[in-house]
Parts: C-alpha cells; sequence; structure tokens
C-alpha cells in the first residue's frame, strides 16, 4: 500500500496551492498606476536641438540628477526621434525624488530636479557648454503615481492633463 502515499501527497498539496495562489493574488482596485515617462523636446528658431547632425545643434547631452547624493549622479535617459522624425530625451526615472508635502495622508508630493548640460560645437576647435535646470513635481497615492508639473528653468513649462502623454516642449 505505499504506492498510495504519494497520491495521499498530491491531493493534499492541490488544496495548499490553491490557497496560496487566491492569497497571493491581487485586486484590480489595488494596482497603482504609474505615469512618469517624460518625452524632452528642444526647439531653437526651427532647429531640432537635440538632432546632432544640424549644424548649431547640441553635440552632447548629460544629466545629472542635482538632488544627488554626490556632486556627480549622473540620470540616464534614452535619445528617441518620433515619427516625424524629431529628436526628443525620453527620461523615466533615475533622479532622485525628494518628499515635498505629506499633509495628506493619501496624496503626496515629490520632486526632482535635474540639470541638463548641453555642449556645442561653435568651430572646428571651440565648443560651448551650458546648463539648464528641469524640474519635475509627482503626485504619488495608493491609486496613482504621475508627473503633475515640469518647471524648465524655473519656468512652469508643463501641467498633467488625464490621458495624455507626458511632452515637454522648449523653444529656446
Amino acid at each position: 500500500m505505499n504506492y498510495l502515499c504519494p497520491m495521499k501527497n498530491f491531493f493534499f498539496a492541490i488544496p495548499v496551492i490553491l490557497a496560496a495562489m487566491i492569497s497571493c493574488r491581487n485586486d484590480d482596485n489595488s494596482i497603482q498606476v504609474i505615469d512618469q515617462v517624460v518625452n524632452l523636446y528642444i526647439d531653437s528658431a526651427g532647429i531640432d536641438m537635440l538632432n546632432s547632425k544640424i549644424g548649431g545643434s547640441y553635440q552632447s547631452i548629460k544629466m545629472n540628477d542635482v538632488n544627488g547624493i554626490t556632486d556627480t549622479a549622473p540620470v540616464s535617459f534614452t535619445p528617441k526621434f518620433d515619427k516625424d522624425s524629431l529628436h526628443y530625451i525620453e527620461y523615466i526615472a533615475g533622479a532622485r525624488r525628494i518628499l515635498i508635502d505629506s499633509s495628506d495622508a493619501n496624496e503626496k508630493i515629490y520632486e526632482s530636479k535635474i540639470s541638463l548640460i548641453f555642449t556645442t560645437k561653435v568651430n572646428d576647435s571651440v565648443t560651448s557648454t551650458f546648463s539648464d535646470t528641469l524640474k519635475l513635481s509627482y503626485l504619488s497615492s495608493p491609486e496613482i503615481f504621475r508627473l503633475e508639473k515640469a518647471w524648465y528653468n524655473n519656468q512652469l513649462v508643463f501641467t498633467k492633463e488625464n490621458g495624455k502623454p507626458n511632452i515637454i516642449k522648449i523653444a529656446k
């Protein structure tokens, strides 16, 4: 009758596995929606400044976390281009978020501050480097974490509209 022992274990294991699966499932109401991807376009007098193949545009771009633990805290981004061949910076995450307001128990406001360092080529031997600042404000609640507002060089350039992507267009 030893051949029945594995069967008993099998029948005992099924309810245990089902109970574990049921206890681990999430309700649809408990899923937090994340909406934090930023697409940053920069234009100057009709020139796509992020297209390094165009004369006068930025030859290199670096991003640094102003609130980083060290002075040099690089932030990753992805250079991309859209269906119209306009170049943009896709920033997903990486800069440190500082808690700004937690007065409401269910909603918190966080901010990230990023320094964008641009290098342009003036002629074959001279380059020019300058820096701009992007400040991002996020809303966090149990239901959502999303970008709410963005400032570029201390000017409000983006306010979230529900259902629309986070596209920031800068004209220099």
